[in-house]
């Protein structure tokens, strides 16, 4: 079923229903907190070490009888090894909980889906409930795409996950991430196959691998390419970067 809407129309019911929910729980800019949405929209948040997983949402009634909520809607989370994964999970469970508005929008019955397409939306929401797409377009531009900067004014997002919805913005870029010295993640916003990274990319990336700083690089259109940037995140025994390649507009 999802399969057959456009990507635009999906993303836009996608937020559409985050920015819904975060008006109702009186969420009107960033950083947002998933523990207080899921508190305005009156749902309890409980914690389960014992947990194997990282987060479940439950529901005291049927939800085929009442797709919305029939019962006191209760998220439960695991253990999580730091406050964004926490984050993460509660706003994963608060997408479950509202994905039926989503398939409302797309004109899709919510009892008819399957739970691979439930799972999906409840993380497209997860996104755009830490990460809205109308403010972070506008930080975004403001910033000039900082990872750094961004990450500071969306300090519940994971600097991954910011880099990751940057693809869902309109300028034309490569997002890639490095992790231990190699890559573990590349994609880009105007084709599903990137190429590899390009000899640039890579200076840049190992200049940041080796020195723990950012590193920015502007490049000759010939390239293909008009900037590159490299954040390193780096923890003790970990390192990871990531890299923004901004696609040149001839290119």
């Amino acid at each position: 079923m999802l399969s057959d809407i456009p990507d635009d129309e999906f993303a836009a019911a996608i937020d559409a229903s985050a920015s819904e929910v975060l008006w109702e729980a009186g969420v009107n800019e960033p950083p947002v907190d998933a523990i207080a949405v899921a508190e305005g929209l009156q749902l309890v948040v409980t914690r389960d070490c014992t947990m194997p997983c990282r987060g479940r949402f439950v529901r005291l009634a049927e939800r085929h009888e009442n797709p919305s909520g029939g019962g006191q809607g209760t998220i439960v989370v695991g253990v999580a090894e730091r406050p964004e994964r926490e984050q993460w999970a509660v706003a994963h469970e608060i997408g479950e909980s509202i994905a039926y508005r989503v398939f409302h929008r797309l004109g899709v019955k919510f009892d008819e889906t399957l739970p691979t397409a439930r799972e999906l939306v409840a993380n497209r929401l997860a996104t755009a409930l830490l990460l809205p797409r109308r403010w972070f377009a506008a930080d975004g531009r403001e910033l000039d795409w900082d990872l750094v900067e961004l990450k500071e004014r969306y300090n519940t997002a994971s600097h991954e996950l910011i880099a990751r919805r940057m693809l869902e913005m309109r300028p034309p870029i490569v997002i890639t991430v490095c992790d231990q010295g190699r890559v573990y993640w590349r994609r880009s916003n105007v084709t599903s196959r990137p190429p590899d990274m390009l000899s640039e990319e890579r200076a840049v990336w190992r200049d940041a691998h080796e020195t723990g700083l950012p590193t920015c690089e502007t490049l000759d259109a010939e390239s293909g390419l008009e900037s590159v940037r490299c954040w390193p995140i780096h923890e003790p025994g970990w390192k990871r970067e990531i890299l923004r390649s901004a696609i040149a507009e001839t290119y």
